[in-house]
């Protein structure tokens, strides 16, 4: 059943200084609906002069408006406030991110839910943890560290769970001080014009929050370069996040790179079998396989690949696929046709290399969306495309393995190091093998539980940085200021004095 309507929306518009605007070349694009591949609505084409609209916009509340010099406490009383908010709206935020994404329903109302937690958590821990060190040198200094904001900073967001990823970088930014211009994908504004919306009610000084919608080679190219901008927190693929670093470089930005990943799920046949393959499964098609930390190559001993194998073929048969509206669907739509095109032919090279591929079925009342089905690539080796490039969508690539040294040299041998899952009943294993894959975060028998507290970011291709918990705070929105006093008239040399 169908529960709620698939339906055009109002057009979306810059947030800039507090206000909604057209952009200034008051030019529109398409916003597509990936389940029906019909327009949604519009959405302002924000380019340069736009940019530099938002970035004076944010420099200025910093410099001389009160969001820079405001007290602590006052500032979090807004970040609370926009949390609340966002829980009073988590039912329309979930559709419009479903509307605009084609994730499942079910799954952008716990997302949705996850991003209010975002701006509470950096309230708490902006409050506790923004404190610097102090150092006593006998009863001559006392020497300590404080952190301030850096100014206004550039956030450029994904199109997989937009709103939680979009919050996950808002929160600690505006929570630290600093002013916000938000380049938000050109393909899910939806949930970022509502954050503006929820931001604007909440009554944040002007300027202090602005969200530019446009494409990456125009207003996002103009956001890395722009000198007023302190910093740039970016979350995407790889290539672009290499030409952010380049285009970053000329003004001494600071640069937080999440990228992209191939992580490996890692089977040994001691592993609880049931639970191994319930986090196999969720691990590479929920979110419609979208995500960066996705299992896309699982391993498994040779002792239970058979076994393991057959019950997979089970589950593709099985995931429910249809309408993202509807409360059951477990796998919707890719995000647009140039992106269901590229998943498909990473498929065929599959074929092409010697993979036997099993789907699920597409229904055919939803064929006119951009469905891939649950897939299975099976008998994969470890050096095909398919398993060591990001194909971004709910395609598992099966690999077999023997021992502990192989199939941690095969975890390895990829460009990536995002995330890795380890499952086996022997924990000295567990402990050995997580320890050895080369990536930023590993769970050993459990799938993708985030703590907030933890650093998240990965190594190699998958970027620079952590973000999450005090990393974030005290290692990329501010920076230390040490300060030197005196307590003493100390020996100063004389240089120059007449004796």
């Amino acid at each position: 059943m169908i529960v709620l309507e698939h339906k055009q929306v109002a057009e979306v518009k810059q947030y800039i200084n507090g206000e909604f605007v057209e952009a200034c070349n008051s030019e529109y694009f398409n916003n597509m609906n990936p389940f029906t591949n019909e327009v949604t609505n519009r959405v302002a084409k924000g380019e340069k002069a736009d940019i530099e609209k938002a970035v004076k916009a944010a420099d200025d509340a910093f410099q001389t408006g009160p969001w820079g010099s405001m007290k602590q406490k006052e500032r979090m009383g807004y970040i609370e406030r926009i949390a609340d908010l966002i829980d009073e709206e988590i039912e329309e935020i979930a559709l419009l991110e479903s509307l605009d994404s084609g994730l499942p329903i079910s799954q952008t109302r716990k997302m949705v839910g996850r991003a209010a937690e975002n701006f509470r958590f950096y309230s708490r821990m902006v409050q506790s943890r923004m404190h610097g060190d102090a150092y006593a040198v006998d009863d001559e200094f006392i020497n300590y560290t404080v952190y301030k904001p850096l100014g206004a900073v550039g956030l450029i967001t994904p199109w997989n769970a937009p709103f939680m990823l979009t919050t996950w970088k808002v929160a600690p930014a505006l929570a630290t001080g600093n002013t916000v211009i938000l380049k938000p994908a050109e393909l899910s504004p939806l949930s970022a014009n509502k954050l503006a919306q929820i931001i604007h009610q909440a009554e944040l000084p002007k300027g202090a929050f602005n969200v530019v919608h446009g494409y990456g080679e125009t207003a996002g190219d103009a956001l890395v370069k722009n000198e007023k901008v302190k910093a740039i927190s970016f979350t995407g693929e790889t290539v672009t996040g290499k030409t952010i670093i380049k285009n970053s470089a000329d003004s001494l930005k600071k640069t937080s790179m999440e990228l992209g990943g191939k992580s490996p799920l890692i089977v040994f046949d001691d592993a609880d079998f049931d639970r191994a393959l319930d986090a196999a499964v969720w691990g590479i098609f929920s979110f419609n396989g979208e995500r960066c930390t996705a299992n896309s190559r699982v391993f498994l001993h040779q002792n239970i690949k058979d076994r393991f194998v057959k019950a997979l073929k089970e589950r593709v048969q099985n995931v429910k696929i249809g309408d993202p509206m509807d409360d059951s669907t477990q796998l919707g739509p890719l995000i647009n046709k140039g992106h269901f095109e590229k998943v498909t032919s990473y498929i065929e090279f599959a074929k092409e290399e010697g993979c036997e591929v099993v789907q699920g079925t597409v229904p055919k009342e939803v064929k006119t969306g951009n469905f891939v089905p649950p897939t299975l690539l099976l008998n994969a080796k470890n050096n095909m495309r398919v398993s060591q490039e990001e194909i971004f969508g709910p395609v598992m690539a099966v690999i077999e393995f023997e021992t502990e040294e192989e199939v941690i040299q095969m975890a390895n041998d990829v460009d990536y190091g995002l995330a890795g899952y380890v499952w086996t009943n022997d924990i000295k294993r567990g402990h050995r093998v997580a320890q050895a894959v080369d990536s930023g975060m590993l769970w050993i028998n459990a799938q993708n539980v985030r703590d907030l507290r933890i650093p998240f970011g990965g190594m190699k291709a998958s970027g620079m940085g952590r973000e999450g918990g005090h990393f974030a705070i005290l290692e990329f929105y501010t920076e230390p200021k040490a300060i030197h006093v005196a307590m003493s008239d100390h020996h100063i040399p004389e240089f120059g004095k007449k004796k």
